[in-house]
């Protein structure tokens, strides 16, 4: 395991915010030289503490700005309804996160389509074909005063 001592942890933290930066201002940031800089970060990239860089995308833009957060109950605890469950939400695009929780439910989803006609479709003919589904309760998002995957270069 690699130790996260305070200067990964800058790095970290800075490379969260702006996956796009330059070796040259990451290392300037952090108090490094560039190729001290560069040594650390591909260190942490080689050990999977850095997992990928990504794109923040303007879901308005995309069309599926519409976000709700579901609520799953499955009507089993054996592994083959959580497993069968697990496959069609990573087959399905409009489910962008889906996690295994503790609670009176199984699962928590974060469902991102264009409208509320496209989310019933997805509820009656995805959710509502699975027979290992016992209960579905849907959250629409009204907003996010704070959701830290739009954070890009310190803005919002």
């Amino acid at each position: 395991m690699t130790e996260i001592d305070g200067i990964s942890s800058q790095i970290l933290s800075v490379l969260e915010r702006d996956g796009r930066i330059s070796n040259i201002d990451l290392a300037v940031r952090v108090g490094l030289s560039p190729s001290a800089c560069l040594r650390r970060v591909q260190e942490l990239e080689r050990s999977g503490v850095i997992k990928g860089y990504r794109a923040v995308i303007d879901r308005a833009a995309t069309g599926t700005a519409f976000t709700i957060f579901v609520t799953v109950g499955l009507s089993g605890q054996l592994k083959k309804h959580a497993q069968s469950f697990e496959a069609v939400m990573a087959a399905t695009p409009s489910v962008r996160e889906c996690h295994n929780i503790t609670g009176s439910v199984e699962y928590l989803l974060r469902v991102d389509v264009a409208d509320l006609a496209t989310y019933k479709d997805f509820h009656a003919n995805v959710l509502g074909t699975l027979s290992q589904v016992s209960s579905i309760t849907s959250h629409i998002c009204l907003g996010s005063p704070k959701d830290e995957r739009d954070l890009v270069m310190g803005r919002r």
